[in-house]
């Protein structure tokens, strides 16, 4: 069974529903081209809709025991598994996934699905002391009362889950609106679980939609307080803009331009091995992808050979092959893009050490050398399977390119001494760093998040309660305070 025909409504109050838009969103194989189905898209009206349902069943949801919300996400995670198989072929067929990413985007959602079940638990209070005697100072820790969730095409399933699950958990009610290219994994499926699993109805809402027939709406309604966001860092600025000026918090998770370094001890077959999962993976469509590899000047000839010959063998093609790699790009539009970028590097003065042809939505690996310092890809987000190897004289100039971008979200360094690797990583400025692994990693209770360009405020364990909660101060005055007048 595919859900995706199945699932190709509005979830609006409990109810599965055409939207009521005068046009459709097309939902389209990336690796065939073939249309899967057609969405009506939903209105301003529906989105409407959408968060006053989610407002009103969440009153009785943050007052329902917490120990009942929490078996609400083990139904869901059964459910999850249950379906891994119809939901890998999903996955593969809506957003041109291989084997190994449906593998490895399920594994990350079930994940989150466990640490949903802890989170419904870990909203805990505070007793704090005060100078004024007799006084008690109590901190509550309390839902913020609905969230609006955008989430991206590359990891839909995870990256809605990744904010839906716990938002819910932890006594709100959300509205989900997943990218326009996903909208079957990214939202309608998750609806599905949870309806399944028995979430009350009202509580999460999905619409899909698009800013061509809603403009700012899903942001500026009254009703959410929190917006998280994952995508761009261009939309991520407007999408901060526009919460700001109705005094919405944010959580944005945005673009990244890692880099993968190998000092000069490092083990460089395994260095090698790290630095092309972290470029290729998902054709290399993830915010934590390893763009740049920065290579020590002492390897950079061994490690150069070793790296491009273990890239010539990634095989391209059908998602749904278990020999393919390198599935198609969300769309051909992304692949002509990425390309031209390639394009302009080369006449620019890159070497093209492996590169193949763009036919559709296909692409094959590219790997540059000899890049100019001031060449404009070094700085960009490749959303693609196009890697820039780059050498470097010693550590200092390694930290140096590696900050020399607007992005800060993930990397790696590789090398023989762990202590001599983390005083470099302690000197990136990302996010988040791993020492002797690749630039790809999210784990359930370890914060998420980036610097600079990256985002805003971090996601998992606490740092999700922090985001998906508010703090509320009652304070209570045992005896008769005193008064001056």
């Amino acid at each position: 069974m595919s859900y995706l025909s199945e699932l190709a409504l509005q979830f609006i109050d409990g109810e599965w529903r055409e939207g009521s838009g005068s046009w459709d969103i097309v939902d389209v194989d990336p690796y065939t081209g073939e249309k899967i189905a057609s969405i009506t898209v939903a209105t301003v009206d529906e989105v409407d809709q959408a968060y006053r349902a989610a407002a009103l069943a969440q009153q009785e949801w943050a007052a329902t025991n917490p120990y009942t919300r929490r078996l609400v996400f083990e139904r869901a995670l059964r459910i999850l598994e249950d379906r891994e198989q119809e939901i890998t072929r999903d996955i593969m067929t809506e957003l041109g996934g291989t084997a190994v990413k449906a593998w490895f985007e399920l594994s990350l959602t079930k994940d989150m699905l466990r640490e949903a079940m802890q989170l419904s638990l870990r909203a805990e209070g505070r007793l704090l002391p005060s100078p004024v005697d007799g006084k008690e100072n109590r901190l509550y820790r309390l839902p913020v009362g609905v969230v609006g969730v955008i989430s991206p095409f590359n990891f839909p399933l995870f990256l809605s889950m990744k904010a839906v699950a716990p938002a819910l958990a932890l006594g709100n009610g959300v509205v989900l609106k997943p990218h326009q290219e996903t909208p079957v994994v990214g939202g309608t499926l998750i609806a599905k679980i949870f309806e399944e699993a028995g979430l009350p109805a009202g509580l999460l809402n999905v619409v899909i939609t698009d800013i061509a027939e809603i403009g700012d709406a899903f942001i500026e309604h009254p009703l959410p307080k929190v917006i998280s966001f994952t995508g761009s860092d261009k939309v991520g600025r407007h999408v901060a803009t526009v919460a700001a000026s109705h005094f919405k918090r944010t959580v944005l998770e945005l673009g990244g331009n890692s880099a993968l370094i190998v000092l000069d001890d490092a083990d460089l077959d395994y260095a090698v091995d790290a630095a092309v999962f972290s470029r290729f993976v998902h054709q290399g469509q993830v915010c934590m992808a390893a763009n740049r590899v920065l290579v020590d000047r002492s390897v950079a000839e061994e490690f150069t050979r070793r790296f491009v010959a273990k890239v010539a063998t990634l095989k391209v093609g059908d998602p749904r092959d278990p020999a393919t790699h390198i599935g198609p790009l969300i769309n051909p539009v992304q692949a002509d893009a990425l390309s031209a970028q390639v394009d302009q590097a080369i006449a620019g003065g890159a070497t093209a050490l492996l590169r193949g042809t763009t036919v559709g939505s296909l692409m094959d690996p590219v790997v540059l050398g000899d890049l100019p310092a001031d060449a404009p890809i070094l700085r960009r987000e490749l959303f693609g399977p196009v890697v820039l190897l780059v050498p470097f004289d010693g550590e200092d100039e390694a930290v140096r390119i590696a900050n020399d971008t607007p992005f800060g979200l993930s990397g790696a360094v590789h090398t023989a001494d762990v202590e001599r690797g983390v005083r470099v990583a302690r000197r990136i400025e990302t996010g988040m760093i791993h020492v002797n692994d690749g630039t790809i990693a999210d784990e359930p209770v370890v914060p998420f998040g980036g610097e600079k360009n990256s985002g805003v405020g971090r996601l998992n364990g606490d740092s999700t309660v922090d985001a998906f909660t508010t703090v509320k101060w009652i304070s209570i005055q045992h005896g008769r305070s005193r008064f001056p007048f």
